[in-house]
């Protein structure tokens, strides 16, 4: 699995990762105003966006009818498309493309779910690595905190239910979620994640990050006005 830059292409892919409740949707929203205030090209998508399979996705949820593979074959759509469509074509261009999840996301969740992990990678083998991948490391009971601060409930399916492990959604999502970074852990060493500290605030994790990005990257090279 090489990166987009060793495969030659001019743009560059950051990526986060994390259980839910980890902040790295917060962390990557920060990167990304951080560096169009520098006035850089920058790209953001998100997992499970595209248009093409969201209603399909939705639907499926409210009505409980997606079996694990069905998942991971909708999800693996979704992301093929946005590759196909965005990223690709924008790294051509030059952009810094910024993704909150990656296909890694599906590596652990359809793995967890009970799909084989040869054929969830195989779903992804056209897929180049980003360039830096940056994995949010939080305790589970910090996660779960975070979520309840922004919101009354766990969703059903972040909690796990899905896969019956509790009737009780807390212990649910504790023992799904705990599952899900044991795979990202696994995962760390293999695809060279940098590893950030999640339980800290988040100005020491934005502060890490910036430093680590403008570390990797040149910069320079992604400037709006060089092309």
């Amino acid at each position: 699995m090489k990166t987009f830059a060793e495969l030659g292409f001019p743009g560059r892919l950051i990526a986060v990762e994390g259980i839910d409740g980890s902040g790295k949707s917060t962390q990557i929203y920060l990167l990304k105003r951080w560096l169009e205030l520098q006035g850089l090209k920058v790209f953001f998508s998100e997992w499970n966006s595209s248009v093409l399979v969201k209603s399909a996705t939705s639907k499926g949820k409210k009505r409980e009818l997606l079996t694990p593979t069905t998942f991971s074959l909708i999800h693996a759509t979704d992301f093929a498309d946005r590759y196909e469509r965005q990223l690709v074509p924008l790294l051509r261009a030059g952009y810094l493309v910024l993704c909150d999840r990656y296909a890694f996301t599906a590596f652990a969740r359809d793995t967890v779910r009970g799909c084989p992990p040869e054929w969830v990678r195989g779903l992804y083998s056209f897929a180049a690595q980003p360039d830096l991948t940056f994995f949010f490391k939080a305790r589970l009971e910090t996660s779960l905190q975070r979520i309840l601060d922004g919101r009354p409930e766990l969703k059903y399916f972040e909690a796990g239910m899905d896969m019956r492990l509790s009737t009780d959604p807390y212990e649910s999502f504790r023992i799904f979620q705990g599952r899900l970074l044991e795979q990202y852990l696994a995962m760390s060493t293999q695809y060279n994640f940098m590893v950030i500290d999640a339980n800290q605030t988040i100005e020491p994790q934005q502060e890490t990050v910036r430093q680590l990005v403008a570390a990797k990257l040149d910069l320079s090279n992604f400037a709006s006005n060089k092309f």
